[in-house]
C-alpha cells in the first residue's frame, strides 16, 4: 500500500475534528459554569445588601421608639396635688403663721381670735 503525503485520509480527519469538538465542548462547558457561578455570586451579594438594608431600617425604627420612650420618660413629673386644707401639718403652719402676725402686731386679739376659729372649722 501506498502512503499518500500531504492531506490527511477520512479517518484522520474525523479524529482531528472530535479533537476540536470535544475540546470545545469543554470550553463552553467550564465558560457556562464560571457564568452560573458569577451569577449565584452576585445574587448573593444582593441578598446580603439588602439584609444589611432592612437590618438598617430595622434599627432606625427601634431607635426611634427609644427616643420618644426617654423623651416621654424625661418628661417633668405632674405638680404635686395641693395639700387638702384640713391637713393636719398645714393647720398648724397656718396657725403659726396667725400666732407670727399678732406677735408682730400686725393683728389685735379679736382679729387673730376670728381667723383662728374660721381656720378650724373649714
Amino acid at each position: 500500500m501506498r502512503r499518500r503525503r500531504g492531506r490527511p485520509g477520512v479517518v484522520g480527519t474525523m479524529a482531528r475534528t472530535a479533537v476540536i469538538a470535544g475540546t470545545a465542548s469543554a470550553t463552553v462547558g467550564a465558560v457556562n459554569r464560571r457564568g452560573a457561578q458569577k451569577s449565584a455570586e452576585a445574587a448573593q451579594n444582593q441578598a446580603a445588601q439588602q439584609a444589611a438594608f432592612e437590618n438598617q431600617a430595622e434599627i432606625a425604627d427601634l431607635q426611634a421608639q427609644l427616643d420618644r420612650q426617654n423623651a416621654a420618660a424625661a418628661a417633668p413629673p405632674p405638680p404635686p396635688a395641693a395639700p387638702a386644707a384640713a391637713g393636719g401639718d398645714d393647720v398648724i403652719a397656718k396657725l403659726q403663721q396667725l400666732a407670727d402676725l399678732k406677735a408682730a402686731g400686725i393683728l389685735d386679739d379679736a382679729e387673730f381670735a376670728a381667723a383662728k376659729a374660721k381656720l378650724l372649722a373649714g
